[in-house]
């Protein structure tokens, strides 16, 4: 089963003060033992590697680049993806709503996933599930 990470899931492993933080590495630990493949795109790159650097540090952030980002899958986000996305975010007229998200559920759709590694309730809202529940 491959699995999508979401910034709230990343966050939550890199930063000890998460409220997360302990759910959020049991979870990453199972799924980098298990079967499961590893994805995200790189809207969630850019998102995480800001907030990274703004919440953490760099050092923080170099873990994340080092360690992180080579164990995923990357899906690189074309226009089309990114336009189906935007037109989604504009329909859906929510100021909860961001871009990012609307990108995932756009990936997770044309690439079949189901499953998202995420704290972020609006997998569930849109459809799918979301780990830990």
């Amino acid at each position: 089963m491959n699995v999508l990470v979401d910034t709230s899931a990343f966050l939550a492993v890199l930063d000890r003060d998460d409220a997360n933080h302990a759910a959020a590495g049991a979870v990453w630990e199972n799924l980098n033992q298990g079967e499961s493949g590893l994805v995200f795109h790189n809207y969630v790159m850019v998102e995480t590697s800001a907030v990274i650097l703004r919440r953490l540090g760099v050092e923080a952030l170099r873990v994340f680049e080092r360690d992180v980002v080579p164990v995923l899958e990357i899906v690189w986000v074309p226009r089309e993806i990114h336009e189906a996305a935007a037109g989604a975010q504009l329909v859906a007229g929510r100021r909860d709503l961001s871009l990012v998200e609307c990108v995932s559920f756009e990936v997770m759709r044309r690439t079949g996933l189901n499953t998202a590694f995420a704290f972020d309730r609006h997998f569930e809202e849109f459809g799918y599930e979301r780990i830990p529940v």
